[in-house]
């Protein structure tokens, strides 16, 4: 078999930076804890653990602590409360996340309503929620769309967690048009997203077999798997070289593989290596 990576394969920048600033952050010998994981890999949680960094549910008194903020970002009064217990905060957000967060406390300052475009349950989206004084409308399907909440609206600014489908995006934005006359869009989709969702339309057509590979936790990885699968239905969502199937590939002569955004170089070597093991 022939075996094709996506170039936009693993790390992206702002998953880069964080790990970064853990690193380095750890070497000060200090007490470093997190509020959750640092990213969304179950292997890159064990590295941070082993490097001392530990993970919290709750603050509590900080004094001589130091709290990282993760890569998905954090409320306001997240980082309040640290500072007011005695923490010294270390901010590791992706820039681009941080971008989002100015759109948004910008624009309800402006007196519009924030709408957000995103999983409910993401750390992301908690984090741009936290930005703001009043609460925010969280739309993840087109199919929960709360239009009676929506049709009362005269003025509303949508921001979209960084890494959301734009086709899926488009369709929900269709929708808020026909009820919201002034309706202020700002595609916060990041470019990493962007190039790795591109290749994705086209690799799972140009190869009889898709592998995504990223942790089930990963939103990004969901999405792009999401997207090879409609395209492709032998596309498969792995975790690592050990989930792989050798049936998934009978007559391939062309494999494609990618790999979300928090998933580790290490892991994609480690499937490809796999995967040139495979003979029938």
């Amino acid at each position: 078999m022939k075996i094709n990576v996506a170039k936009s394969a693993g790390f992206c920048f702002g998953v880069k930076r964080a790990l970064n600033i853990a690193l380095d952050t750890a070497r000060s010998r200090e007490q470093v804890y997190m509020l959750g994981d640092i990213v969304h890999n179950e292997n890159v949680v064990r590295e941070i653990e082993r490097m001392g960094i530990k993970k919290i549910k709750k603050l509590t008194p900080g004094k001589n602590r130091i709290l990282l903020i993760r890569a998905h970002g954090a409320c306001r009064n997240t980082i309040k409360e640290a500072h007011a217990l005695g923490y010294k905060v270390i901010d590791a957000t992706c820039p681009m996340v941080k971008e989002i967060h100015r759109i948004a406390r910008t624009m309800e300052e402006k007196g519009y309503k924030i709408i957000i475009i995103g999983d409910r349950a993401h750390d992301e989206v908690h984090g741009i929620i936290g930005q703001l004084k009043n609460k925010a409308v969280v739309i993840d399907t087109q199919k929960n769309i709360p239009k009676a909440s929506i049709r009362g609206l005269k003025k509303a600014s949508v921001v979209v967690q960084s890494t959301q489908n734009i086709d899926k995006v488009a369709k929900i934005l269709e929708i808020l048009r026909l009820h919201i006359k002034d309706l202020r869009f700002f595609n916060t989709i990041c470019r990493p997203t962007q190039i790795k969702q591109d290749e994705i339309r086209s690799m799972p057509l140009e190869n009889e077999v898709m592998i995504v590979i990223g942790s089930k936790n990963s939103a990004n990885t969901k999405r792009l798997y999401e997207i090879a699968k409609s395209l492709n239905p032998r596309s498969y969502w792995i975790s690592d070289a050990g989930e792989i199937k050798k049936r998934w590939f009978r007559e391939a002569r062309k494999v494609g593989v990618t790999a979300g955004a928090s998933t580790p170089d290490s892991i994609t070597e480690n499937v490809v290596a796999h995967l040139k093991r495979i003979n029938f």
